[in-house]
Order: structure tokens, then C-alpha cells, then sequence
């Protein structure tokens, strides 16, 4: 299969395409390398720069390439700057998504994976989150991504377009050639492993008195190769199943304090943790039901401890203080 990554050049889309070629499929990646590394882009992937607010430039892509198949890992993703410049986001997440799907639809290409989120659910009513959840995004960031996953539907009945999203939770870990570097940082993983390398002094924890055994919040933790397999899974099976959304995360929660001491564990660093405020929005407990990607996609995670994602973090981070840099 031919597949256009969009995103590729980014921490998962990476990882997604160097699965995809590892899997015998020819790889197309579309980035506009805003936030990713030239260099993250797998060597045996054809390259395409471009912007998905270009209309223009993604019908040269789609004349180009010829896709059997698109996944879509393109977008702005940076929590805390959707709430300060939501405008950037939809324009991006849905305008750019939009064009996305009309390029594809101009070309005759009928099937696509989207990277979508756990923020579109917001704060649960119930933990662990299924997909039938109540969708009540509490940052522009997950509306921008749940606005594009509800105009799927729409193509799917008009245009035929086979569809599968899916929301994963906090992604981590490394394969032995990608892992993650943003500039700036915001993941609680990475910023570790950047005191553990002596690029910042600290990392600060933010609440420390929530409803939770050690008093920290508790996220769902997902290795990045996990879920790189299962956008392959997905596009395995987007001709033989109902077009759905999936979960993927390990289904057990990790507190911020357990990460912290996984990480000094991992590295052999003392890593400085100081207690912060509570950030606004922050709920204390957000943990996935991946039942349903298990029944029907058959993913199941291959790293499901803490220490061994983070091992794979670290192993790939520890000699390279300037990730994708020269």
C-alpha cells in the first residue's frame, strides 16, 4: 500500500512511518516542519514540505504520490497555546483537515487513519474512559480535533470515505532510531529525561493534593511504537470494519510521583522534583479503556510497564543532547 503520513516529520508521525516501511508499505511524508525535524523523516520516505492550509500545494502532493491510503498525524497540538490562540488551532486542526479531506476526495482516496486525542473528551464522568463517553473538550486543542473527527461521518455517507480515529492518551517512549524532542518541551517524560541530562534543574509537579494515593494526578501512559502498530492495524482493517473511533492507552494509571521515580530508577539521576500548584483544568484522574481497539483491531501493547517505556526514552535520549540537529 501506498500510504501520505501527514506529520511525519513529527515525534509519533515518525515513528509511524519507519513502522509503516519496516511493514513493507511505500511512504509518502507531508510536513511542514513548523514543530518536526527534517531529520526524524525516515530515509526510505519521499519527502513533500508543505503546509495543509495550502489547497494547491495538497493536490500536488495527492497528484504526486497517488495514495492508497492517508494518515493523518498533522496538526497543532500545544495545550496551553490553544486556550491563548485558539484561532491558530482551528484553522490548522480543522480548516487544514478539511482541505485535507477535499484533496483526497479530488483524488479518489477513500481511506484514512486520523491521529485524534484523549482531550476530546475533556473531564471524565468515569474513569477508565470509553468511547462512548460524553466529548466535552475543555481546551480549543481537543474541540479543533473532535470538530474534524465529527465532519468524518459526514464525508464517509456522501463521499465514501472509510474512516478510523483514534484517541490516545499520553504518548512516550522511543524506537532505537525516533523519539521525542519539541522545542519547547511540555511532556512530564521528556522533561525528565532533561534534568536527568543536566538541561534543566528540576522539574516542577503541579498538585499535590488531589483525590489519588500519593496525592499527584494519574495519566495513562501509551509507548510510541504501540501506537505506530496500531495505525497499522487500523489500515489493515479499514476495508473489512464499521469506520469507529479507538482508545489507546495501557488502561492502568501512572501518578506524576510514580513517573518521577520511574525515571530517577531508569536513569540512575536524582532528578529534583518541586511541588507546583494545581494548573487550571488539570482533572486527577485520566485513564483509557482500549477494549474496544483490543476486540477489534487486535492492539495490544507491547511495552505496558512504566520503566521499560521510559527505558526506551532514555536509551535513545542519553547520547543526544541535540536530538535531529546537523
Amino acid at each position: 500500500m501506498t500510504v501520505l503520513v501527514t506529520g511525519a516529520a513529527g515525534y509519533i508521525g515518525s515513528v509511524v512511518a519507519e513502522r509503516l516501511i519496516e511493514h513493507g508499505h511505500a511512504v509518502a511524508a507531508l510536513d511542514d516542519l513548523s514543530q518536526g525535524h527534517r531529520a526524524a523523516v525516515p530515509g526510505g520516505a519521499g519527502f513533500f514540505e508543505g503546509d495543509l492550509r495550502d489547497r494547491r500545494r495538497l493536490a500536488e502532493v495527492m497528484a504526486a504520490v497517488r495514495p492508497d491510503a492517508v494518515v493523518h498525524l498533522a496538526a497543532e497540538a500545544l495545550v496551553g497555546e490553544s486556550v491563548t490562540d485558539p484561532a491558530k488551532f482551528f484553522e490548522v486542526n480543522v480548516t487544514g483537515g478539511l482541505n485535507l479531506l477535499d484533496a483526497m476526495r479530488a483524488a479518489d482516496v477513500r481511506r484514512l487513519v486520523f491521529s485524534s486525542t484523549a482531550a476530546v473528551y475533556g473531564e471524565p464522568e468515569e474513569v477508565p474512559i470509553r468511547e462512548d463517553a460524553r466529548l466535552r473538550p475543555v481546551n480549543a486543542y481537543g474541540a479543533s480535533k473532535l470538530a474534524f473527527e465529527q465532519a468524518l461521518p459526514w464525508y464517509a455517507s456522501a463521499y465514501g470515505l472509510s474512516h478510523i480515529s483514534l484517541r490516545y492518551f499520553n504518548a512516550c517512549g522511543a524506537t532505537a532510531a525516533r523519539g521525542e524532542h519539541h522545542v519547547p518541551e511540555t511532556h512530564l517524560i521528556a522533561i525528565l529525561l532533561e534534568v536527568a541530562l543536566g538541561l534543566r534543574p528540576d522539574i516542577r509537579i503541579f498538585g499535590d493534593d488531589y483525590d489519588t494515593p500519593d496525592g499527584t494526578c494519574i495519566r495513562d501512559y501509551v509507548h510510541v511504537g504501540d501506537i505506530a502498530d496500531a495505525h497499522l492495524l487500523a489500515l489493515d482493517r479499514i476495508d473489512r470494519i464499521e469506520s469507529d473511533a479507538f482508545n489507546l492507552g495501557n488502561g492502568t494509571g501512572f501518578s506524576n510521583g510514580e513517573v518521577v521515580e520511574a525515571a530517577r530508577r531508569v536513569t540512575g539521576h536524582p532528578i529534583p522534583a518541586i511541588a507546583a500548584d494545581r494548573r487550571a483544568g488539570d482533572p486527577a484522574r485520566l485513564v483509557a479503556s482500549a477494549d474496544r481497539a483490543r476486540d477489534v483491531l487486535g492492539w495490544s501493547p507491547l511495552f505496558p510497564g512504566l520503566d521499560e517505556m521510559i527505558a526506551t526514552a532514555w536509551a535513545w535520549r542519553k547520547d543526544r543532547l541535540r536530538p535531529y540537529s546537523g
